[in-house]
């Protein structure tokens, strides 16, 4: 079984894919120019820029080329749901996006503006600038958000410490995408109060300082999102994979663990923190109607390592 876990890590293709930007990362960190008003950029799911006493939070995603063409609707949706999540887990809350989209088809370039609205709508979330080509020869669709959070409360995805414990906290009351058998919607069929709701939970973790690091889970599901983590964090971690929970909606339709560690989750975070604030964070995710529990520890040395309490493996040492 950990030896089956440990290899699908190493194979997930979008792991592998944020693998080969790495080298573009480092080019870009060392050869752009650096302002003393960013107080936190590349590797942050949201960058942070000194604004007296706030930060302004900025965040930009591309959708994937084959999803735009074959769910434009969905697409569209996701173009805004990426990035909410984004200034969420950092604690903060967004205040308005910018689109970039080109398209072949009208009917097709319709749905993506369909979609987009209609995530404008469901998080209360004005798009106020843009760039759209009709009639091009290619599909293009990515996204900015820019958010704000008070510089005390702001939660970097690079401040994980020896000996957190990681967190795991899943939205369980979703249903799987029409888009992928690998993606876990949470979202479109519930209302905006409920969605921002969820999330809000994030505000007040972040208010009461209870996290040392954070991300969203991405496309590169529970692993992917942890390796970027530890990574840009210097630390390492060990997981028990007994301690990964699958909603009861899954195991009905006889998702495996192996399958639901690959899955994108909406609505769905890894922290870390201490052991103290561990509880309270548990506590407040179950108010807000999230699942969560204790996965794992942070540890030293450069390596992601999964056990199941008796054995243990190291999938990953960079």
């Amino acid at each position: 079984m950990l030896e089956r876990i440990a290899d699908s890590i190493r194979n997930n293709e979008n792991i592998l894919e944020k693998n080969e930007i790495n080298p573009i990362i480092k080019f870009i960190s060392k050869n752009s120019f650096k302002s003393e008003r960013i107080f936190s950029d590349i590797g942050e799911d949201s960058a942070a820029i000194k604004n007296n006493k706030n930060y302004i939070l900025v965040t930009t995603d591309r959708i994937k080329t084959e999803f735009v063409e074959h769910f434009p609707f969905g697409a569209g949706f996701s173009s805004i749901l990426v990035g909410v999540d984004d200034i969420y887990c950092c604690g903060g809350k967004p205040i308005a996006v910018s689109i970039i989209l080109s398209y072949k088809d009208s009917d097709i370039g319709k749905k993506i503006i369909e979609g987009i609205c209609e995530g404008s709508q469901k998080f209360q979330l004005p798009i106020i600038r843009g760039h759209t080509k009709p009639g091009s020869n290619h599909y293009e669709l990515s996204s900015t958000l820019i958010g704000e959070i008070k510089k005390e409360n702001y939660i970097s995805a690079l401040n994980a410490k020896e000996n957190d414990d990681i967190i795991l906290a899943v939205d369980f009351d979703g249903k799987v995408g029409r888009a992928s058998e690998y993606y876990w919607d949470t979202v479109t069929f519930k209302s905006t109060t409920a969605v921002l709701q969820k999330r809000e939970s994030m505000n007040l973790i972040a208010e009461k300082h209870l996290a040392n690091s954070s991300k969203d889970i991405s496309n590169g599901g529970i692993f992917g999102t942890l390796l970027q983590l530890i990574k840009y964090s210097n630390m390492g971690a060990n997981v028990n994979i007994n301690n990964i929970h699958i909603p009861e909606a899954l195991i009905k339709q006889t998702y495996n663990l192996n399958k639901y560690i690959q899955m994108y989750l909406t609505t769905s975070y890894i922290l870390t923190a201490s052991k103290y604030n561990s509880t309270k964070i548990l506590n407040i995710f179950s108010k807000f109607g999230l699942y969560s529990n204790i996965i794992g520890k942070i540890i030293k040395g450069n390596q992601l390592k999964i056990n199941n309490g008796k054995e243990s493996l190291n999938v990953i040492s960079y």
